[in-house]
């Protein structure tokens, strides 16, 4: 078990990376050209691409008191359907780092945050076999920049699993795929972002796997007056635009839904395997998502379907 200094300490040295600030950005708009993830917001640097800048700023509007709930609530279709012109809406981008410097907004994003990477990155450790302090914050690294998921399955493949492999060396070896997979990556961005990887090998060859304070990343100490020296690189790792799973009229359909239903069915949720994202399966993904701590919100986005290995 993570203490609260061990977490705070990993989402530390994320949002250094996401925006050069240990304490991060809650007010930071970024459009980097060739960004998969397309315009990205925030503390730890939501996107549109991957379906979360949809679902933070849901989570704002339905907070009493956000106080501009009103001015965002229209952009909500706009969001849902990951609509690319966004990225260039000059008046949406606007409002988005006025919004940054809302209270409201800040506790939303940190219990956001909290919810969609942080708690899902820590239960994938924990089924991986992963529980040291460095690891978690490595896998949540990787679930804010994306690609996870396909990483640890390359790493298992060369590796084995972390339990037999040792949870040290299994991480060596994740760092090192990982490294080289960000290195060889047709995205130039992509290509940028290796530093994060050093960082993480740094700690590692340091023996620093506690997190112990205070430490330096990237030219930043992390303690209670971390300062930023440098601007980094946050190109998102999400490889395409996913779709968020909700019932819809007309009703979703196709291999994702149908993935959907595969994972909840191996859980244990009895529903019919259509590949249409009906009532029946609305009701079981809720069902899911209350089981497992998560909103239930009946819409599979991003946090649902880590928690659900899809």
């Amino acid at each position: 078990m993570l203490s609260e200094l061990q977490k705070e300490t990993a989402k530390a040295i994320v949002n250094i990376f996401e925006t050069g600030s240990a304490r991060g950005d809650y007010a930071r708009v970024t459009l980097l050209t060739g960004d998969s993830g397309h315009l990205t917001y925030g503390r730890a640097q939501t996107t549109l691409g991957s379906g979360n800048l949809h679902l933070l700023i849901k989570a704002y509007c339905a907070t009493p008191g956000a106080a501009y709930a009103r001015t965002l609530k229209p952009y909500l279709p706009q969001l849902a359907d990951i609509d690319l012109r966004l990225d260039t809406d000059w008046s949406f981008r606007n409002v988005l780092k006025e919004a940054g410097g809302d209270p409201v907004m800040r506790d939303v994003q940190d219990d956001f945050f909290d919810r969609v990477y942080w708690t899902p990155a820590l239960a994938s450790a924990k089924r991986t076999g992963l529980g040291e302090a460095l690891s978690a914050a490595v896998v949540y690294d990787s679930v804010v920049h994306g690609s996870w998921i396909a990483m640890r399955d390359r790493t298992t493949a060369k590796a084995g699993a972390a339990s037999s492999a040792g949870e040290r060396r299994w991480i060596g070896v994740y760092l090192d795929t990982r490294r080289d997979w960000l290195a060889s990556h047709s995205n130039a961005l992509l290509r940028k972002t290796v530093y994060r990887m050093d960082a993480f090998k740094a700690l590692a060859a340091s023996g620093n796997w506690s997190l112990d304070l205070p430490m330096m990343v990237r030219g930043v100490r992390i303690d209670p007056d971390a300062l930023c020296l440098r601007p980094p690189v946050n190109a998102s790792a999400i490889e395409v635009a996913t779709r968020n799973l909700r019932l819809t009229d007309p009703k979703m359909s196709g291999n994702d839904v149908r993935a959907l239903e595969e994972a909840l069915s191996k859980e244990g949720y009895a529903i019919n395997r259509d590949g249409i994202f009906d009532e029946g399966l609305e009701t079981a993904l809720k069902s899911f998502q209350r089981d497992f701590g998560l909103v239930d919100d009946g819409i599979a986005g991003p946090a649902t379907r880590l928690m659900l290995g899809i």
